[in-house]
């Protein structure tokens, strides 16, 4: 189920945060409840392109050690817990709301075709993987009555999730090396200065983005003080970078969330000063 992944769907809190919500009990209620679904229907798409992939993990040299690829795990009990996560997440999803349960049933759609073929095509496997996080945002906005959540955060979503998904893939190619191409098979439509080069793309039109944003959104100070924010989106993207290409420890962005203590200070830092400004200004 990878509990440490469910980190990517905190995005589901960002028409909460960005559309002024945060201290309204309603509101907050809803969203956490839908936070909690859309870890549980993304474990299932876990277990699912798990289950895919469970040949293919056995050569890995760190995925081998999952529970289905090591044998610690029956595919029956796999496809059992799968089944029932889904058949729970959906209908609660409707209760909450139908257009939520609506997200829901396209992101684990999507996810599907994503473990059975769209994992293989170079550049589509990348923008699938954004469209995932841009469901979350999505997500978010069914659960509130939404009054001015800006449309410009859904263009920073998306470029900041390529962002990622071209980082992370480029990590599985310096890891993997020349047998990139026998643990996953898109790895062979990618080279290192090819990605290089998207990374560069996206990382700046994602600044680019975010700083639009910063003084065009409806619902901002007028004293334009969220543009404050854009040293802590730089930071955080440069060091993604530097994870990347120095360290070479970026195959999962959850786990550089997780384990790299400068990324954490820096994201802390930047939720705090959007709170401060939004609820505090």
């Amino acid at each position: 189920m990878r509990p440490r992944q469910w980190t990517k769907n905190g995005f589901v809190f960002f028409a909460l945060v960005f559309d002024k919500q945060l201290l309204q009990l309603v509101p907050l209620t809803r969203t956490v409840a839908g936070f909690f679904l859309f870890c549980l229907i993304s474990s299932a798409v876990y277990i699912f392109n798990d289950l895919a992939d469970i040949e293919a993990d056995r050569q890995h040299p760190e995925k081998k050690n999952r529970p289905l690829p090591s044998g610690q795990l029956s595919t029956g009990a796999a496809w059992t817990a799968g089944i029932l996560l889904v058949a729970l997440t959906l209908p609660l999803g409707w209760i909450l709301s139908p257009a939520f349960a609506g997200v829901l049933a396209i992101y684990f759609l999507i996810n599907l075709a994503y473990s059975r073929w769209l994992k293989h095509v170079p550049i589509v496997d990348v923008l699938i993987l954004a469209a995932g996080f841009v469901l979350r945002v999505h997500a978010g906005t069914t659960l509130i009555e939404v009054e001015r959540f800006s449309p410009w955060l859904y263009v920073v979503t998306t470029l900041g999730a390529l962002y990622l998904g071209f980082g992370k893939r480029r990590a599985e190619l310096g890891l993997l090396a020349h047998g990139a191409g026998s643990h996953r098979k898109v790895l062979e439509g990618y080279t290192l200065p090819l990605l290089d080069q998207y990374i560069t793309i996206v990382s700046a039109a994602t600044i680019l983005a975010y700083s639009l944003y910063t003084f065009s959104a409806p619902n901002l100070p007028e004293n334009h003080t969220m543009m404050l924010t854009i040293p802590f989106m730089a930071y955080i993207i440069f060091r993604y970078l530097y994870i990347i290409q120095v360290s070479h420890d970026a195959g999962a962005p959850e786990e550089v969330l997780l384990t790299d203590r400068p990324m954490q200070i820096a994201i802390a830092l930047f939720g705090l000063a959007i709170v401060a400004i939004f609820y505090l200004s």
